[in-house]
């Protein structure tokens, strides 16, 4: 076996050889002979180096010696088991001395066979293997963005370094190498090292009672009435799910009272609690918009939370890991993305170049997710089977439609809706269509929507936002870019004329009390009807494309009451194609299979709209 194939085995054993024998041995012959076999190995000419390396390190002190022992590579050794034989000492000193001479002739290799390198090996303890790993590392700190950015996507593509390696990045990177590489696809966990420890809780106490404690403490001032009022009820109530929701958006407060270490715990401890697990990321994805509170969600270990969430199967899940991330990476990220806006597509970063964005907007009732899932959710799937999205998903924008279409940055966004006034809702809270079109529009813009082309696709009400902040849109200058840019509208079963929906609030219990979003969908609704005549009277002059779906089923709201929800003649705007479908209004967006008409007029619809601008 060869010296050098020596050395690598020797320091991979680093770290678990047992103490120093006490007994006297001949320790100098054994590192004269070690010494002398690694002149013989390097020639004349690199024996002078080595000599002169030697002579340079015995006589200065190197202030910097203790950054660079931690970065050995023999402290990242969890567990290791201990060679009997080294308990006598000889074999353990052996493989020191050894070590340390290999060292020294790969140093002085370095500084004689590789000069452009030399002033970062020749004073450093490195091994030869290893010099990938410390030359991606300086480079991912330059100043150019492209050499950074270059030197984070090597590292997320390597898959064939030692554990060590992994490990050595994970100590050593800055946070933004740290965030890119989260949010890199092929990443390896490895390169996260596990949060740091978490404080104890104050004695006789819970979770719970210092989230309570939390929310208490947190000023009452500047806050809308809702806001007032979901604290409060916080307060009141036992229900920690409740209580993770509804913390106000006080970062500061939050982070300085210990909020991030408390939140991780809450995370830790409902692993089997899937909504509240992603309510908690809804925090923290909030507080990442602040970018000074950056390094604090950086050291207290979110990054590497969020980078084994970003690979989860589960499409929410991954998704609020995504926008935290997001939010984070200022590297490549120039948008925020605020409360209730998701990216579906791309959810990591990439090469593909986006070049125009598709944005759904659901219903009452609806959600981000949930509305755009696939029509058959039951699967005869067992535990070890492997998922073909081609087949099931349970959201289709993010499976199908990024696949067929990699370029399009796909956009989903979740508010909150209500049928009745039964729900426990603000009572100040009177979210008009108006008041929520404004509040999303506001969303979007911060989400960079409006700088590429785009199309909405919308269902149910979310087809009258749409076209509320349209209109509004038009009457700000500085939006101009958002309307010049919509390339086309899709609406699944919109009321434009209204709905029967409201006539029905006496004959069950959930409608007893309509929501004002309820009673906007009627029929005799005025604002509804301004919202038409004034959409028509924008529309007429725009060079947009418009593709309409209608049911053609009636839906089962409550046990009680079946209902058709949007008949054809509300679901015609007056523009575009119409199209029956026989489905329900819950269905209308819910395709059932990759190849079914919903879903590939959709798609078509999408890349003859966009063709001219994908094809740039």
């Amino acid at each position: 076996m060869s010296l050098a194939a020596y050395c690598v085995i020797c320091c991979r054993r680093i770290g678990s050889f047992a103490p120093r024998s006490k007994s006297r041995t001949p320790w100098r012959n054994i590192r004269n002979i070690i010494r002398f076999t690694g002149s013989l190995i390097v020639g004349g000419s690199l024996f002078i180096t080595y000599e002169v390396l030697a002579l340079k390190k015995s006589l200065m002190l190197d202030t910097q010696v203790v950054e660079r022992e931690k970065m050995k590579s023999y402290i990242y050794v969890h567990k290791a088991p201990v060679d009997r034989l080294d308990n006598r000492g000889i074999v353990w000193q052996a493989r020191k001395e050894l070590h340390r001479a290999v060292r020294k002739l790969l140093a002085a290799a370095a500084k004689v066979l590789r000069s452009p390198f030399a002033d970062s090996f020749s004073t450093v303890d490195i091994e030869d293997h290893d010099c990938a790993v410390w030359l991606l590392l300086r480079k991912s700190r330059e100043d150019d963005l492209a050499a950074r950015l270059q030197a984070v996507r090597e590292m997320s593509e390597a898959h064939h370094w030692h554990d060590y390696q992994y490990r050595i990045i994970a100590q050593a990177c800055d946070p933004r190498t740290l965030i890119g590489l989260a949010r890199s696809k092929e990443s390896d966990l490895r390169f996260f090292l596990p949060p740091p420890p978490l404080p104890s809780l104050k004695e006789d106490s819970s979770t719970e009672e210092e989230l309570r404690h939390l929310l208490a403490s947190l000023p009452q001032t500047e806050l809308d009435e809702c806001l007032q009022y979901f604290t409060s009820l916080a307060l009141s109530e036992s229900s920690q799910s409740l209580a993770a929701q509804k913390i106000p958006s006080h970062c500061d407060h939050i982070e300085a009272g210990g909020g991030l270490q408390l939140l991780q715990r809450l995370y830790q401890l409902h692993k089997d609690c899937p909504k509240v697990q992603r309510n908690v990321m809804r925090i923290i994805g909030n507080m990442a918009l602040n970018e000074h509170l950056h390094p604090a969600i950086v050291h207290s270990g979110w990054v590497s939370l969020m980078a084994e969430a970003l690979k989860s199967s589960h499409i929410m899940e991954a998704s609020h890991a995504a926008r935290t991330l997001a939010n984070l990476d200022r590297e490549t990220v120039g948008e925020k993305y605020q409360d209730g806006v998701y990216v579906l597509h791309p959810q990591c970063r990439t090469s593909q170049p986006i070049k125009a964005d598709v944005l759904f907007i659901h219903g009452l009732m609806g959600a981000a997710f949930k509305t755009w899932r696939q029509h058959d959710s039951q699967r005869a799937l067992t535990e070890s089977a492997v998922v073909d999205e081609d087949r099931y998903t349970t959201c289709w924008p993010k499976t199908w439609l990024a696949k067929d279409c990699p370029s399009l940055r796909i956009i989903s966004v979740e508010y909150d809706t209500s049928l009745s006034d039964w729900r426990a809702r603000c009572p100040m809270e009177r979210k008009s269509i108006a008041f929520r079109s404004n509040e999303l529009l506001s969303k979007l813009r911060a989400a960079g929507v409006g700088d590429r082309p785009m199309i909405w696709i919308s269902h149910s009400m979310g087809g009258l936002l749409v076209k509320k902040m349209l209109l509004e849109a038009s009457k700000k200058p500085e939006l101009n870019a958002l309307i010049n840019n919509t390339r086309g509208i899709i609406f699944y079963s919109v009321p434009h004329h209204g709905s029967r929906l409201a006539e029905y609030s006496v004959n069950i219990r959930y409608l007893l009390f309509p929501s004002l979003e309820v009673k906007e969908l009627s029929k005799d609704s005025p604002a509804l009807k301004t919202l038409q005549d004034d959409f028509l009277e924008f529309a007429k002059d725009k060079n947009f494309q418009v593709l309409n779906f209608v049911e053609t089923q009636p839906t089962f709201i409550g046990s009680m009451i079946k209902l058709h929800v949007v008949p054809v003649e509300s679901a015609d705007l007056g523009i575009g194609d119409l199209i029956p479908v026989d489905v329900n209004h819950l269905n209308i967006c819910k395709p059932k299979t990759k190849d079914a008409f919903l879903y590939q007029r959709t798609l078509q619809f999408i890349c003859e709209t966009l063709a001219r601008d994908l094809e740039n």
